[in-house]
């Protein structure tokens, strides 16, 4: 079968790709950048990659017209505050782009929405399930409600509070119920339900067996990780002093954070399950979700991570526009070494950030970040999605991976901290020599009194860090 997927570059689409290949599929991968898509060369002959922007209707017409199927796995909850009226267009273009091809079936992944006042996030997705509905064609929707796996943005947030935090004043809509779903049942019910007749035209909730509160869910991985935790509800806390809490403690962005405030007000259980029996699945508990979460974690098998999406960050357009580092009207930090082990110094530099930190004056690196929480930034607490992996489009810190290539010796980061401009960090190894180059583009007055206020910093930072990275 030839089958459409966007979202492709994504948490989920991540995850799903390799299942639909490995069942011999031809998967059409949309995608707003190919450098940010590395294609696995066991499945080259079974991919092809088109650069599609469902704001740029001309960009649809690469759009094969004899797809057999489709995953709608697109959203836009943290890119800006109109997300709303941002994905009502983008499902339009979509149903009308699909309507131009032989697409049987097309399969769509919302959320829960079962209660009568809706948060604005629950709004949304019902209002593109509405939109994508409308078209000639056999649609599916499956609505889930948390997902726990590794790196999902829930799974990240729960672990942050619990692990950080042996006690909690917590506000009060930690008592809402949910019903979450393991990410491999999530996986499996797509794969499944792909142009299965049984699930034409209707809509399901999937879930697993447990319907807990926040609270109970929070207690619940405490004593996964045998910690004991205690937690106490407050009433008066505002949704926005709930959004800096959640924002402050967890990995994520405060845009995210305020959404997810928003959403967990609102109960998000399964009313119609039936399509457990359809398709002859049965999830897994939520424990049993963590167990299996927290053993993919300890053997460095997370395929995909919320962090690494474009939008827990400020670079938001192609990489190809960031990734010739620009040098009119930049300040440089230039800096090179003679290596010792060449080997040794890759290793180093693709196992840089996260766990490892920063090699040397890694105090400097924490305020540095702290000070960017501070201003809204993403800080450093996202860590990196694998401890020794680096892929273009992968975060380290708060950096984004711009271009990696182990056998070339190059790394190019872009940073996505709050500046008063654009930063570049380059590690290249050519002959015996490592190069290091931070560059600096400054916006405005603002932006060079940054530069001149840090570098001294650098001059301790920067060069350590080379020393480090040399060094046998």
């Amino acid at each position: 079968m030839k089958i459409l997927l966007t979202g492709a570059t994504g948490y989920i689409g991540k995850r799903l790709l390799p299942v639909l290949l490995n069942k011999g599929n031809y998967v059409i991968c949309c995608v707003r950048d190919k450098k940010r898509f590395k294609i696995p060369e066991s499945f080259k002959n079974q991919i092809e990659i088109i650069e599609t922007d469902f704001f740029d209707l001309s960009s649809l017409q690469k759009i094969p017209k004899d797809i057999d199927a489709a995953y709608y796995l697109m959203h836009s909850m943290s890119t800006s505050t109109n997300y709303e009226t941002i994905e009502i267009i983008v499902a339009q273009n979509f149903r009308h782009a699909l309507g131009r091809t032989k697409v049987k079936h097309i399969i769509y992944l919302s959320g829960i929405v079962n209660e009568e006042n809706l948060s604005k996030h629950l709004n949304s997705r019902k209002a593109v399930e509405n939109e994508l509905s409308k078209g000639k064609y056999n649609f599916t929707t499956l609505r889930a409600g948390i997902i726990i796996g590794s790196g999902s943005a829930s799974f990240e947030i729960i672990r942050d509070l619990v692990e950080k935090l042996p006690i909690m004043v917590a506000p009060k809509w930690l008592n809402t119920k949910c019903q979450p779903i393991g990410v491999s049942d999530v996986i499996a019910l797509l794969n499944k339900s792909l142009l299965n007749a049984d699930t034409y035209n209707k809509s399901f909730d999937i879930g697993g067996p447990d319907i807990l509160s926040y609270k109970e869910m929070l207690l619940g991985f405490a004593q996964v990780r045998k910690l004991r935790r205690w937690i106490y509800i407050i009433p008066v806390m505002t949704p926005k002093l709930s959004s800096y809490w959640l924002y402050f403690i967890a990995s994520t962005s405060y845009k995210l954070a305020s959404a997810l405030v928003s959403s967990m007000k609102v109960e998000v259980i399964c009313r119609n399950t039936n399509i457990n029996n359809v398709l002859d699945i049965h999830p897994v508990g939520y424990k049993m979700a963590i167990e299996k979460t927290l053993s993919a974690i300890e053997n460095n098998q997370i395929i995909s991570s919320w962090k690494d999406s474009l939008i827990s960050g400020r670079l938001n357009s192609k990489f190809s526009e960031f990734i010739n580092v620009p040098t009119n009207g930049c300040y440089l930090d230039k800096r090179s070494k003679t290596l010792i082990d060449r080997k040794f110094t890759i290793q180093k530099i693709w196992e840089i950030g996260g766990e490892h930190g920063w090699y040397y004056a890694t105090f400097l690196w924490k305020i540095r970040g702290f000070i960017d929480n501070l201003f809204g930034g993403v800080g450093l607490r996202r860590g990196r999605t694998h401890p020794n992996n680096i892929s273009p489009g992968d975060v380290i810190d708060f950096w984004r991976v711009l271009y990696a290539e182990k056998d070339e010796g190059r790394l190019l980061l872009f940073a996505e901290m709050k500046l008063p401009g654009e930063a570049w960090l380059e590690f290249r190894i050519k002959d015996k020599q490592l190069y290091q180059t931070a560059t600096f583009r400054p916006k405005g007055l603002w932006g060079r009194l940054y530069w001149f206020s840090v570098y001294p910093f650098h001059g301790i930072v920067f060069r350590g860090l080379l020393n480090s990275l040399a060094k046998e």
